[in-house]
């Protein structure tokens, strides 16, 4: 049996890769065990019933408490709980596993990951500097420590601003005073620097790929943005053909010779180029949907970390889109309390049940 262990399992209104990744594996692997790795007893991944759902889930130390912490932790699971392959799918807890890399080849866990200067690259602070020497348009983007200095970035850029954490949230602020709240806001979950960045409107576009290490790109699929949560988050897309979007994607990957999966995120104002405002190191919460068309990266990237022959992957066809939905997901307030105690939860067909450290 092959047992892959999977992060970001929440699946709410910003949700998060995991149950998406967990359900295309199991589409091409039945049989594989999922082990979530969860950071919040309340990640609603944990109490699906569908193929998104781990066989089994262990509480982990937050990404903020460094490499040793995660170490220590998953040294604790594997004394219980063999783990051949892991695919992280957030991108705050990169750091640490890029630092663990010898550590996990070392306990036998296979992982894909790029390197700390490749990561650092195209994080959002320094994507102005690397677009600009690619050529690829990107909205202007500035960063400070502390609120005052960045509310004096925001005059330059002129209002309306976003404003940014480096990992993740971003908030729309038309005023200096919304501009403090946005920073205090950000600076105290994902501490500094914050982004401030300028405003620009269009139509929306994701690239979901998988580099192959080498400057290749593997196989993608782009869509563009239908529905938008309140956070901007795609909650409906329809596939799409477009060559000038493909050559800058080519261009990306190409420069940054990047391996496994990534989302870029574009912008179109209209009659100009696609802008590139944000890159993803990982795979987005969409990422069954292409699964779904026959276009399985996960379990493609699984396949490669396996040595497998890979299974080819079909085009997915424009005009083809998803709609994402919400329902309520029904358990016991036992089964929270019970994970939260004993950071454990076991999973077997449509029961599971709690077990201690």
């Amino acid at each position: 049996m092959i047992n892959v262990a999977i992060t970001g399992l929440h699946r709410g209104n910003n949700p998060q890769p995991g149950a998406a990744v967990a359900a295309s594996l199991r589409r091409r692997f039945p049989k594989l065990r999922i082990v979530g790795l969860s950071y919040d007893p309340l990640e609603s991944g944990l109490y699906c019933h569908d193929g998104g759902r781990p066989d089994v889930a262990y509480l982990m130390p937050f990404p903020g408490a460094g490499a040793k912490a995660t170490l220590d932790r998953l040294d604790e699971i594997l004394q219980t709980e063999p783990i051949d392959y892991l695919i992280p799918c957030l991108d705050s807890e990169l750091d640490n596993y890029i630092q663990l890399q010898p550590e996990l080849k070392a306990r036998g866990i296979g992982c894909l990951l790029p390197s700390q200067q490749t990561l650092d690259e195209r994080a959002k602070a320094n994507l102005d500097t690397f677009c600009a020497r690619l050529d690829v348009p990107t909205p202007r983007t500035l960063m400070a420590n502390d609120p005052d200095t960045l509310a004096a970035l925001a005059l330059q850029l002129g209002y309306p601003v976003y404003v940014k954490g480096r990992f993740y949230e971003a908030h729309l602020a038309t005023t200096s005073k919304e501009l403090y709240e946005a920073f205090n806001s950000i600076a105290s979950v994902w501490g500094t620097p914050v982004l401030v960045q300028e405003l620009v409107v269009g139509e929306e576009y994701d690239i979901l790929g998988l580099g192959d290490g080498e400057g290749g790109l593997l196989v993608s699929c782009s869509i563009r943005k239908m529905l938008r949560t309140s956070a901007g988050k795609g909650f409906a897309g329809v596939v799409v053909a477009d060559p000038e979007l493909d050559e800058l994607v080519a261009r990306v990957i190409g420069a940054l010779r990047w391996p496994g999966p990534f989302e870029l995120e574009f912008i179109k104002v209209p009659g100009k180029r696609h802008a590139l405002f944000e890159m993803n190191p990982r795979f987005p919460a969409w990422v069954d949907f292409p699964s779904q068309l026959g276009c399985n990266m996960p379990a493609r990237l699984l396949e490669q970390l396996i040595g497998l022959d890979v299974t080819p992957l079909q085009n997915c066809t424009a005009g083809q889109m998803f709609i994402r939905h919400s329902i309520d997901l029904v358990t016991d307030i036992a089964e929270v309390a019970q994970m939260t105690i004993s950071g454990q939860r076991v999973c077997i067909a449509d029961e599971c049940t709690i077990t201690s450290r």
